[in-house]
């Protein structure tokens, strides 16, 4: 069962905005080592990455319920892709609060363009046993 959905835009822009004024304190403080290695894999969309993995966060921080308050990290959420799609990793005080919500799985999904980019992601609980496994 879905227990969350979030979905946020951010405009391409504005990430790179913070890239050019905070330099790699911006990009350590919002995004894993993991992030950063995916996105420095084609310099031409390094922006577009960047800018959906920040709306996937802000997503995922919408099926929690909290925005950033509480002692949460951005690094606390890591989007990773993973083929066939991209895959959530929750550590810390983000961690903590799925567990206590009862979310087990991730869905994730990300769309860029060179402006924007937006994501959506859906907090599941446990997979219900089927009636013949019962």
């Amino acid at each position: 069962p879905i227990l969350g959905h979030g979905i946020d835009i951010v405009e391409t822009a504005r990430i790179r905005q913070l890239v050019e004024s905070h330099g790699q304190r911006f990009l350590d403080r919002c995004f894993t080592p993991g992030e950063l290695a995916y996105c420095n894999r084609n310099t031409k969309r390094f922006y577009e990455h960047l800018a959906g993995r920040f709306a996937a966060k802000e997503a995922v921080l919408k099926v929690l319920g909290t925005g950033w308050r509480g002692g949460i990290q951005w690094t606390d959420i890591e989007i990773l892709r993973e083929p066939p799609a991209a895959k959530v990793l929750l550590s810390g005080e983000c961690r903590r609060i799925a567990e206590r919500l009862g979310i087990c799985r991730w869905h994730v999904s990300i769309s860029h363009i060179e402006t924007h980019a937006t994501a959506s992601a859906i907090g599941l609980a446990a997979r219900e046993k089927a009636d013949s496994d019962q």
